[in-house]
């Protein structure tokens, strides 16, 4: 069975470093046309962010989508278990997990992570995973989520460099006794295989990830991404 795999992705970035990290992901599937399904609870299921999937990885992927209203498929657990990797989107962290958890998502997620199909997602995308994370689900103002689903330890932070409020927050509530973790520039994804950080990718110069500890924040140099 293959091994549990996740990229946190700190942000998409351009089209062009977005393509880099998306093809990425679908080359740890190891299939020439991998199964890849959208989850965009975290943007209330806007549409256009599900045609933009389509549109851009139906040449690539055998393409499909989870929706949660007006309620889940029937076959949400078989459909999810066939996929080769899965994507969430970025959008409300608090929201998507509560509804997540209240139709048993994640516990289906567990059960697809654990028998190896490929997790990735930014901003929301990328912090679900950890036990806590840096979410403006609540305002503006950015806040501490300690209730994330904890298949990896410790905290995230996304956006790291392309939100100006985002590592002076972290660094505040991780010096405040908030779990120490780690944070990604937009364009940077941490590749974690089962709960260990296997290394980071980047999709532009200059874009890293850091492991951030109480007074302390610790660049993690990447790969960069070339087309091939």
């Amino acid at each position: 069975m293959p091994s549990p795999q996740i990229v946190a992705i700190g942000g998409l970035g351009e089209a062009d470093q977005a393509g880099l990290l998306i093809e990425f992901v679908l080359s740890l599937t190891r299939k020439e046309r991998p199964r890849v399904c959208l989850v965009p609870t975290a943007s209330a299921e806007t549409p256009e962010y599900i045609v933009n999937f389509y549109e851009n990885l139906s040449g690539r992927a055998d393409c499909s989508h989870v929706s949660f209203f007006p309620w889940p498929r029937e076959d949400l657990r078989e459909h999810l278990l066939s996929q080769d990797a899965v994507f969430v989107s970025g959008g409300n962290t608090a929201n998507m997990l509560a509804v997540w958890r209240v139709h048993g998502f994640d516990g289906i997620l567990r059960e697809a992570w654990e028998q190896g199909t490929v997790f990735a997602g930014s901003s929301a995308g990328m912090i679900c995973w950890f036990e806590a994370g840096v979410t403006d689900s609540f305002g503006p103002q950015l806040d501490g989520m300690r209730d994330g689903l904890g298949f990896l330890p410790g905290s995230a932070c996304p956006h790291y460099d392309g939100e100006e409020r985002r590592r002076p927050v972290y660094q505040e509530l991780v010096a405040s006794g908030f779990p120490p973790g780690v944070a990604a520039d937009d364009a940077a994804a941490l590749h974690y295989v089962g709960t260990e950080l296997h290394e980071v990718v980047a999709a532009r110069e200059g874009a890293r990830a850091y492991r951030v500890e109480s007074g302390a924040e610790t660049p993690i140099e990447p790969r960069l991404l070339e087309k091939e």
